[in-house]
């Protein structure tokens, strides 16, 4: 009897020890990531590929006549016919381009990425929107349509809901897919996690377009914002509003001391359920693992805390990543992420800080940094993280920076400097 006792008492230590609230999830510790843009991942559906209508509403704002899907094997800097036509600089153009790549053409290569030794998956954004990156959300309910097996079908089911009413939202084919994207990658063993992107909406989204139309009269005004409202007496256009960082194509999610404010803050609980739990049975094994948060610095400390109580609510286990990056970019200063990571907000961040480390030491040939300055870094780092530094999400390049390959051939660079695309490289 005292032997049962012991081993239910180890039993329960243990699964307590691994729900802590303010711990992160043990299998980080162990994670081997590899990040995935859908689009430019693989294309295992041609049935689904974009068309001009699915790029309404994406920068640079048009689709040149004759535009057609770049097959997949094209050489990069070789143009397609239409793009000759335009005459236009190459870094101009391919913003216009898309691959086709989708969810299935994830699952078809689920295999491979497990023979790599890939234990986690993370995804870019996955949520509908007219862009190549979905950095710029039509919604966060719905998968984008063209990563699922029927876009047209998915456009219907959109119109009969009610965006604003969870109690309306309904699953499309591509939602459907991802949740067997979700059950293929946990039957190998993996973990998956996606892109939240709450700092920010796109022009496209249906609360921001509501307002377009509405102006005040919006039931969603709250939501952004706003600075001015269009005068309609006037021939002039006056509607104005907050993006981020200037960019009027992102319009920003309001905030106030608190954090997001209390509209788009309960539509947001309202999606983290919706893919964490999908079948809303208290048994997150069906839903993601976990977020990577865009732009996290940008968000209020206090939205932080209460998103880490909703994810661990579902699932204990479930990691959260912040990307918490450049507090000065001008002067090469990367955030301390302490803040961050003291338990009650994220587990860790992209840790860009060990990834200049590296260049540093390893590539850098006029301000090359020596053993002892490499040491040091990563001391500093150890220091200010603890126990967090572990499960840190470590990167040599993402979709954010310079390749690998192009910092070996431009080393004196600094780090994400002088890798914008039309830098000569």
């Amino acid at each position: 009897m005292k032997k049962l006792f012991l081993l239910v008492y180890l039993c329960a230590s243990q699964i307590f020890s691994q729900t802590k609230f303010n711990e992160a999830p043990a299998w980080a510790k162990e994670a081997i990531w590899y990040q995935i843009f859908p689009e430019r991942f693989y294309n295992g559906d041609k049935s689904n590929d974009p068309t001009p209508i699915d790029m309404k509403g994406a920068w640079p704002f048009y689709v040149p006549g004759g535009w057609q899907i770049t097959p997949w094997t094209w050489d990069w800097y070789k143009l397609q016919p239409y793009e000759k036509k335009l005459g236009k600089n190459f870094y101009d153009l391919v913003n216009i381009r898309r691959y086709g790549g989708d969810l299935q053409g994830i699952i078809d290569k689920l295999d491979y990425l497990k023979d790599l030794g890939i234990t986690a998956i993370y995804l870019n954004p996955i949520f509908e929107s007219p862009s190549l990156h979905k950095y710029d959300a039509t919604m966060y309910h719905h998968v984008d349509n063209n990563f699922g097996p029927n876009p047209e079908l998915d456009r219907k089911i959109w119109s009969e809901e009610d965006p604003g009413n969870p109690s309306t939202w309904q699953w499309t084919t591509a939602d459907k897919l991802f949740l067997e994207l979700i059950d293929e990658v946990h039957k190998r063993g993996m973990k998956i996690i996606i892109d939240g992107v709450f700092n920010h909406m796109g022009l496209t989204s249906w609360a921001f377009q509501d307002i377009v139309k509405n102006q005040q009269n919006s039931k969603y005004k709250d939501w952004f914002t706003i600075k001015k409202f269009d005068d309609p007496s006037t021939p002039e256009n006056e509607f104005d509003y907050a993006g981020w960082v200037g960019i009027k194509d992102l319009p920003e999610i309001r905030e106030d001391e608190n954090g997001i404010v209390t509209g788009p803050k309960e539509h947001i609980h309202a999606v983290v359920k919706r893919w964490m739990d999908p079948n809303n049975d208290g048994n997150p094994n069906d839903g993601v693992d976990g977020w990577r948060l865009d732009v996290a610095e940008m968000v209020n400390h206090k939205f932080w805390k209460t998103f880490r109580t909703w994810v661990r609510e579902i699932n204990p286990q479930a990691y959260i990543v912040g990307e918490v990056w450049w507090e000065d970019w001008k002067n090469d200063k990367m955030f301390d992420a302490r803040p961050w990571i003291q338990g009650d907000e994220f587990d860790a961040v992209m840790n860009y800080r060990f990834t200049r480390a590296n260049k540093n030491f390893v590539l850098n040939k006029k301000e090359k940094d020596d053993a002892f300055a490499y040491i040091d870094s990563i001391k500093t780092m150890m220091n200010s993280y603890g126990e967090n530094y572990f499960v840190m999400m470590n990167l040599l390049g993402s979709h954010d920076t310079e390749r690998l390959a192009s910092v070996v051939v431009n080393p004196d660079f600094k780090y994400d400097h002088g890798a914008n695309a039309r830098d000569s490289r």
